[in-house]
């Protein structure tokens, strides 16, 4: 079971870690195809729509040609994307890239789940999940330190390049140590109206999350995306209600610990989806760090998260999900805000020692969510559940960095300032983590028994 949780946790880094280290490049891709900066977030807009647009068919596919199969696959089309990405002659063939990466991407988080959830007994479930919290985490963490050092010793084309080796190792560790697991999953025809509609809602709020104040697009372009990506997800729900076999499939709200688990999760990841954006500005525009003294300092809260996954089974065991998910959650979100009272003068051994701990109940609450979700699904139904909730995860992601965005934007603008300050800076933290605490009601409401079979807890 570890050596399985490792292939598919490394597989699933190197999507994370590539989605966040090409943002770094952003500057050195716009000098050599002679673009303005300001468009070159074309680049991970036309990754994160193409991300969205394919992942409601990721678990029908899983279902018909098997979930290994399809992993692999999109470790080949993630690779080969990556490959495209670094002989990219002109920024139309870099977005053209960038999209096939979306389409491997778009397969790896939810069938790579649907995979190791497939290949471990319940009580395996927390371990499991462990492993596969640390991309989410440690991506977005060592992504701009890593990309710093690519940009500052060779081309940008190696941020893309470095994916290739990874990808060549985890295609023959999944052909090697993986073995085909199939199970009875949603039989019928793919589900095409379903797909399109939900792929065009998906696709349009994406595209006014990644536009809205930024001055790209004129702003009505970006309300036009949202009311687009609106209508099409109320014609989808009005669609799926009359569907025998629909993509996204939101009967499964009906299970209590999927429906909190989904709920109180996108409470707290879209606050947590906005540190990642607001920590190293703070940290280089605030307080003057290099962008390796600011990598240097967010990389303590990956180690935090790994030193979690030593710690989730016991947790769980000794306490069970409802009291860590209320009382980590609190933890969690009382480091979090205690990141706002960063200032210059903070010895940086300080500010790392908060982060760990930040890390550390971060990595534990997501972890507690993750698998909760899955804990009462039947196993027939366990690719619909991980179809909807990557899709809904991967919208609350994106929603945390405009979250962020906006809420620094809007306090600078309250104080007048032409550029965000400390105060701006320690403001939205402080938003974001008020944000955050709205997950741990939602986490009250789960059984004392919630997820015993998972952690052992009596």
């Amino acid at each position: 079971m570890r050596l399985t949780a490792v292939i598919i946790a490394v597989a699933l880094f190197m999507q994370n870690l590539d989605s966040t280290v090409v943002s770094t490049a952003l500057p050195a891709m716009a000098r050599s195809f002679k673009a303005e900066p300001v468009y070159m977030s074309v680049a991970i807009t036309s990754y994160l729509i193409s991300l969205s647009v394919f992942i409601p068919a990721s678990g029908w596919v899983a279902d018909h040609f098997g979930a290994r199969r399809v992993f692999r696959a999109a470790i080949v089309i993630f690779t080969l994307g990556s490959l495209f990405c670094g002989l990219a002659p002109s920024l139309p063939a870099l977005v053209g890239a960038r999209v096939l990466q979306g389409l491997g991407g778009a397969m790896m988080l939810p069938v790579g789940r649907l995979l190791l959830l497939n290949s471990v007994s319940r009580a395996q479930m927390v371990t499991a999940m462990s492993w596969l919290t640390m991309p989410a985490l440690l991506g977005p963490i060592m992504g701009p330190p890593l990309g710093g050092f690519i940009l500052s010793v060779t081309s940008w084309r190696w941020v893309f390049n470095i994916n290739i080796p990874i990808g060549v190792i985890g295609v023959i560790a999944v052909t090697r140590y993986i073995p085909e697991i199939r199970v009875e999953g949603r039989g019928g025809r793919l589900d095409v109206p379903g797909i399109l509609l939900s792929g065009l809602g998906m696709a349009l709020i994406m595209i006014g999350l990644e536009t809205a104040g930024r001055g790209l697009v004129p702003v009505s372009w970006t309300i036009g995306a949202f009311l687009g990506g609106s209508a099409a997800w109320l014609c989808y729900g009005l669609y799926a209600r009359r569907a025998s076999n629909p993509v996204l499939d939101f009967s499964l709200m009906r299970v209590p610990t999927f429906a909190i688990s989904l709920l109180a999760g996108s409470l707290f990841r879209i606050p947590v989806g906005a540190i990642p954006f607001l920590l190293p500005l703070m940290l280089q525009l605030g307080f003057g760090k290099t962008p390796l003294q600011s990598g240097f300092i967010t990389f303590t809260a990956g180690l935090g998260a790994l030193l979690m996954k030593l710690a989730a089974k016991p947790a769980l065991a000794q306490f069970g999900f409802r009291s860590v998910l209320i009382w980590n959650g609190l933890a969690a979100v009382l480091t979090m805000a205690l990141t706002a009272a960063f200032t210059p003068s903070w010895p940086t051994w300080l500010m790392e020692a908060v982060l760990f701990v930040s890390g550390f109940f971060r990595s534990l609450q997501f972890t507690a969510f993750n698998t909760i979700a899955y804990g009462d699904i039947p196993r027939a139904r366990m690719s619909a559940a991980t179809t909807l909730y990557s899709t809904i995860q991967q919208l609350t992601l994106t929603l945390g960095v405009v979250v962020g965005a906006a809420a620094l934007e809007l306090l600078a603008w309250a104080s007048g300032h032409v550029s965000p300050t400390q105060r701006d800076y320690s403001g939205a933290f402080l938003i974001v983590s008020i944000m955050a605490l709205g997950s741990v009601p939602f986490c009250a409401k789960l059984a004392r028994n919630a997820g015993a079979a998972l952690s052992g807890h009596h």
